[in-house]
């Protein structure tokens, strides 16, 4: 056990061997607040950490130190972010986007429009990176405009769970066509956020089921997607992740990683 003091906080991190059957160069891990005081795991390749505490509009108290864990553990790529997402309509949250004109027209007397879901999804977002950037600054003692281009120039993903509050999936609303309409349109929001923040790779972490729950699939999604990456959880160990890199898109982006639990940590294969 190695432990280390970053920013003035002591904390542990575990020398983790890679997993058998996969390359260290090629097997990474991400973690978030779940994992805020818990000895972290080493000999990472790579590191991906989760921006909010758990749902849109919240941030992960860690984030300064957990994203100096991957940094100093990312030997073959550079960290990377991941940002809840949500929709929970105008009944299931304070932060609505009633009236708002930009990017879109969220009309108070049409307030369940795929437009304000839209402007809902792009708040969301907004929020994530400048939490990402206030981390930046405090973890590398920066400049915001440095802390800015520095958010910008690593990978987000956007973590779509049905954990998390959708219209599709909540009483009022129900898995209607304009509730899956949107559920999509606030992803595009999120999606187009980060591109207009300076992150231009945005992938997206779920999985088939979970993303066709949310979205209804390809009938609403279309095309606007097959350029987002995509991240797919829920395999069973190394063997059966790295074969998931085969396996098919939600999006009709390509498979960049997947996902399984290792050690009591999430790990990720990173697709060749």
């Amino acid at each position: 056990m190695l432990i280390t003091t970053i920013v003035g906080v002591a904390f542990a991190i575990v020398l983790v061997a890679p997993p058998a059957g996969a390359s260290s160069a090629t097997v990474g891990n991400d973690i978030s607040y779940p994992q805020c005081g818990m000895r972290l795991p080493a000999g990472h390749a790579f590191g991906v950490v989760g921006v909010n505490g758990g749902r849109s509009f919240t941030k992960n108290p860690c984030l300064a130190r957990q994203l100096a864990w991957a940094k100093r553990g990312s030997t073959s790529y550079g960290p990377a972010f991941y940002a809840n997402t949500g929709n929970p309509g105008p009944a299931y949250t304070s932060v609505w986007p009633y009236g708002q004109t930009w990017p879109r027209t969220c009309r108070a007397s049409n307030p369940n429009s795929s437009s304000c879901a839209y402007d809902y999804g792009w708040n969301s977002a907004k929020h994530s990176f400048r939490t990402a950037v206030r981390a930046i600054q405090k973890l590398d003692d920066v400049s915001r405009q440095n802390a800015v281009w520095r958010a910008g120039g690593v990978r987000w993903w956007l973590d779509v769970e049905t954990m998390n509050s959708w219209q599709t999936l909540l009483d009022g609303y129900g898995p209607t066509s304009q509730s899956k309409l949107n559920d999509t349109a606030a992803l595009l929001g999120a999606v187009d956020a980060l591109h207009d923040s300076g992150a231009w790779r945005v992938g997206i972490y779920s999985t088939s089921f979970q993303w066709k729950q949310i979205t209804g699939g390809s009938t609403y999604t279309k095309w606007y997607f097959t350029s987002n990456a995509v991240w797919l959880a829920g395999y069973e160990g190394t063997e059966d992740a790295l074969d998931g890199c085969s396996d098919a898109s939600f999006t009709g982006g390509r498979v960049l990683m997947t996902q399984y639990l290792h050690k009591g940590f999430d790990a990720d294969v990173r697709c060749q």
